[in-house]
């Protein structure tokens, strides 16, 4: 054997082979005795003397390397395993129960004329999972507090309907109108856990996969977050997780697994239902995923839980003196056990234990029968109750329970462990009638052979049913229940909005930086300030928000234990355990997981925050627009700022950072009310309606989107007749022509306002053209208005016809319309229907780019000049001025040449 001085100095599997070897003599003799072992007792027993030896040196607190993964057997051995406090006899009946009525619920969703689908085989995989926590660990909120905040697996949601059908939560009635939730109302049942569609009943969406364990991970973190700043008590509040082992491929599932670790979340558990197949076939055939999950999550610093074999292994574990059995378990891939999981016992003695005489004999005394049920962890109470229960007492970390499963257990031989078990959706009779033998339930031949199969109650007065009931009374109430327990807030009056409104003066700030003044104002107030969660990633400078660093500070659990670098500085970078500020790092994903979590602090807590998101404005609804479909599904609140917005106001950070179709994506979500205003004032405006809406007295389920810009301009003050309700609904007239003789008018919004304005001068100075501007705050709320006007007037022919707001407006205004924005024409296109007059919009469409604002804005055609050629080209179609002056004006600006534009103000990032 090589000497230490002779071998590479590398790290090999962590460890540091070229650290000096102070005494080479006993090192040599330590080695000597390894090599003995190996080659007098084999490698496992080696392994086996190794594994003892860090196992002890762990308990005498030498630092050793965190192993990536352990053997494929279960974490807690059977003789750490605690006392089982339920009746296993009685919580099996239970179960068997659930399992019938969710798979009878899904069968039935199937019947002719209906079959509207369903998912049979998650929830059979998992049942055992959810049962335990149901019986001893899921909390309830009948304390007064939040209870337990679950994020169950969206394909397991029949279940849970059928669970609660048992506690007489849910009729037959309701179980039949799964999936059909309008034809059936108010009896229906939503799909997945969706609270927008259930809000007394399911809390978190979750069926999106990859967002629940994300959306648990920065829930947990909300709940420490809360506590530490006073809000609500959440101190006996723990986050479980359901999830799918197929569903840990999806980014957002592991992307944020280190701030769990690394803010030490003990409120947090995972359960990863290991049933090794995705929808359509093994998750890892080749390999093993329960192992890979182990690695990950260990090197992310999580406490890990493998529940792998239930109590029937025990005694062969037991004998496995040689360690070839945990060999063979640890060398078989997961294509295999599925096939193991479909064949016969005769099958799994010849295959898993036939070509070794050492494994043979461990079975020799068992029948094919016995070796079939050797089963599978996530199946076992008392095995399931011992991971649960260390995961909740586990201290400092995280804790990840990974549980293997059979997909489709107990649905019979069609259905176990088959590729195809996830789009299966109705059971034949003959498998009816096997599964309702498995399950032992008192149901005739007769009733599954005549129509629908039927669903199985014991009866309110059973033992089981009585049972059910007094476990959640001892958990503090059913689960999941929804709550909303917050009052409504006292928002501050008039006074707070004052300095906004009186606007810049001779100073040019962005509206960016308008809405931090009304922020600031508003964090003040005595009563709101406290309420307010400021969320950012990683980018409080950039929109000029360091300024609340001194007083509001960035949220650390441990604090600031470090000398900030800047710390002479006025605006110095902070942390406390209690700060206000959440700075989560270059992750939009966590940072709107952080925002769904405050913004539904509400329901779940009943205790209102005001999250206030505020990020680049090209990495919002693009980049996370399925977390804010999940923050209207959860019922979440909150103002959401897409800064640095528009196609042309950020030019020099170039294409993939030119949002120019934000509003777009965002009016294609119904919870969200978006505006693109252009002065301080309107943001004032906007800013304290949505506060009344979503936090006053007839309190509303949506969330606020403002595009805010970076580029500085000057705010005019609050006119004496500003059109407040104009404002509010989408569009009101800022400035009347007051010279030409030619009248049209311009629609702008956001950064294109001050163009309008500008064009507004030209075209009176040098084309005779009398031309009204107007500020289009928000095109979507218009489109949207205008929408449910033309909806109702469908069904309601015999009343008078309503017009919309937009029409309205306009109505009298003269002369052709042209729209302009720093968006793509889709987004004031929304409105072309309903403008009373011909219409004409500009945009910004395409790809954006690396250059000035002026040459990007007449690339596109959107700058002043460009408005004014728009405006005469739609004059000249009506006939009111002649076409040839179209060519002037076009070489007269030089609209083709984008070298002549004027650069306008440097771009930058705030």
């Amino acid at each position: 054997m090589a000497s230490g001085s002779d071998r590479n100095p590398i790290i090999i599997g962590g460890l540091p082979s070229q650290v000096p070897d102070f005494d080479p003599e006993e090192t040599q003799e330590w080695l000597d005795s390894l090599d003995a072992a190996i080659d007098d007792r084999g490698r496992e027993r080696a392994r086996y003397l190794m594994l003892r030896l860090i196992e002890r040196a762990r308990e005498k607190r030498v630092a050793v390397p965190e192993m990536r993964s352990s053997d494929y057997v279960n974490t807690i051995p059977t003789r750490a395993e605690p006392f089982f406090p339920g009746n296993e006899d009685i919580e099996r009946r239970i179960l068997n129960a659930t399992r019938w009525n969710a798979a009878v619920m899904v069968s039935r969703a199937q019947r002719p004329g209906i079959g509207v689908g369903g998912h049979i085989a998650t929830f059979a995989s998992s049942a055992s999972l959810y049962d335990v926590g149901f019986n001893h660990f899921f909390r309830g909120k009948d304390e007064g507090d939040g209870g337990d905040q679950v994020f169950f697996q969206g394909h397991a949601s029949p279940g849970i309907y059928a669970r609660a059908f048992l506690l007489d939560r849910l009729s037959e009635q309701n179980l039949d109108a799964f999936r059909q939730e309008k034809s059936k109302a108010p009896y229906g049942l939503s799909s997945y856990p969706h609270p927008r569609l259930m809000p007394d009943f399911w809390e978190f969406p979750t069926v999106s996969m990859g967002l629940g364990p994300i959306g648990a991970i920065y829930q947990a973190r909300m709940n420490r977050y809360m506590h530490a700043r006073g809000i609500a008590d959440t101190s006996k509040s723990h986050v479980w997780a359901f999830l799918g082992d197929g569903e840990m491929d999806e980014p957002e599932s592991l992307g944020q697994l280190t701030i769990a670790a690394r803010e030490g979340l003990d409120n947090l558990t995972f359960v990863v239902n290991c049933n090794l197949q995705r929808l359509d076939g093994p998750v890892r055939g080749n390999g093993k995923v329960i192992q890979e999950l182990e690695s990950v999550f260990r090197g992310a610093g999580w406490n890990v839980i493998k529940l792998i074999w239930d109590r029937s292994w025990d005694p062969l574990l037991a004998q496995d003196r040689d360690g070839i059995l945990v060999n063979r378990m640890n060398t078989t891939p997961d294509g295999q056990f599925q096939t193991y999981a479909t064949e016969s016992g005769a099958y799994i003695r010849d295959h898993f234990f036939g070509d070794d005489q050492r494994l043979r004999a461990m079975v020799a005394g068992m029948s094919d029968d016995q070796i079939l049920h050797l089963g599978r962890g996530g199946h076992d109470h008392k095995k399931i109750y011992a991971a649960f229960k260390a995961a909740v007492e586990h201290t400092g970390q995280p804790t990840v329970i990974l549980a293997k499963t059979i997909k489709g257990w107990t649905l019979g031989p069609n259905f176990e462990g088959r590729n195809a078990t996830h789009q299966m959706k109705k059971l034949t009779v003959a498998d009816l009638k096997g599964f309702r033998d498995r399950l032992h339930l008192p149901i005739s031949d007769r009733e599954l052979e005549s129509g629908l199969p039927p669903y199985y109650h014991p009866g309110r007065d059973s033992e089981e049913i009585q049972y059910m009931h007094d476990r959640r009374k001892g958990l503090g109430g059913y689960v999941p229940t929804r709550v909303v327990r917050a009052q409504p807030l006292a928002l501050p009056d008039d006074k707070v909005y004052a300095s906004v409104k009186k606007g810049s003066g001779q100073q040019s700030i962005a509206t960016t930086m308008a809405f931090v003044r009304l922020l600031k104002d508003l964090m003040r107030d005595k009563e709101l300030g406290k309420r307010f969660v400021l969320i950012a990633p990683d980018e409080y400078r950039t929109f000029g928000m360091d300024s609340f660093f001194p007083s509001a500070k960035i949220y650390n659990p441990l604090g600031q234990q470090y000398e900030a670098v800047d710390r002479d500085l006025l605006l110095a970078y902070k942390e406390s355990p209690t700060g206000q500020m959440l700075h989560d790092g270059i992750s939009e994903a966590g940072c709107t997981a952080s925002l769904i979590a405050a913004g539904s602090a509400y329901a779940t807590h009943g205790q209102p925050l005001i999250p206030v998101y505020v990020f680049y404005s090209m990495f919002g609804f693009q980049r996370t627009g399925d977390q804010f479909w999940q923050m209207a599904d959860q019922l979440a609140r909150g103002f959401v700022l897409g800064a640095t917005a528009g196609r042309t106001t950020l030019t020099g950070e170039g294409l993939q950072h030119a949002d120019g179709h934000s509003q777009l994506l965002a009016s294609t979500n119904p919870g969200c009310v978006a505006y693109d205003p252009a002065y301080g004032y309107e943001i004032a405006h906007i800013v304290q309606d949505g506060l009344r809406r979503m936090y006053g007295p007839d309190s509303e389920d949506v969330f606020y989107y403002l595009t805010v810009y970076n580029e500085p301009i000057q705010h005019p003050a609050e006119p004496e007749d500003v059109d407040v309700e104009g404002i509010l609904k989408g569009i009101h007239r800022i400035g009347r022509g007051t010279s030409g003789s030619i009248p049209a008018q311009i629609m702008a919004s956001g950064v294109a306002v001050p163009w309008a304005i500008e064009a507004q001068r030209i075209l009176a100075e040098e084309w005779n053209v009398r031309a009204d501007v107007w500020s289009a705050t928000s095109w979507n709320e218009l489109r949207r208005e205008a929408v449910e006007v033309e909806r109702h007037n469908l069904l309601h022919p015999e009343e008078e016809q309503r017009v919309p707001y937009v029409t309205r407006k306009l109505t009298g205004a003269e002369g052709p319309f042209v729209a302009v924005s720093d968006w793509m024409r889709s987004v004031p296109d929304q409105i072309a229907r309903w403008v009373p007059g011909t219409y004409q919009s500009l945009g910004a469409d395409g790809f954006g780019f690396a250059d000035t604002r002026g040459a990007a804005r007449r690339f596109f055609h959107i700058d002043a000049q460009s408005v004014v050629v728009a405006v005469l080209t739609e004059l000249a179609k009506e006939g009111k001025v002649d076409r040839s002056l179209l060519k002037q004006a076009i070489d007269r600006y030089q609209l083709l040449d984008v070298a002549a534009a004027d650069p306008g103000a440097a771009g930058g990032d705030a």
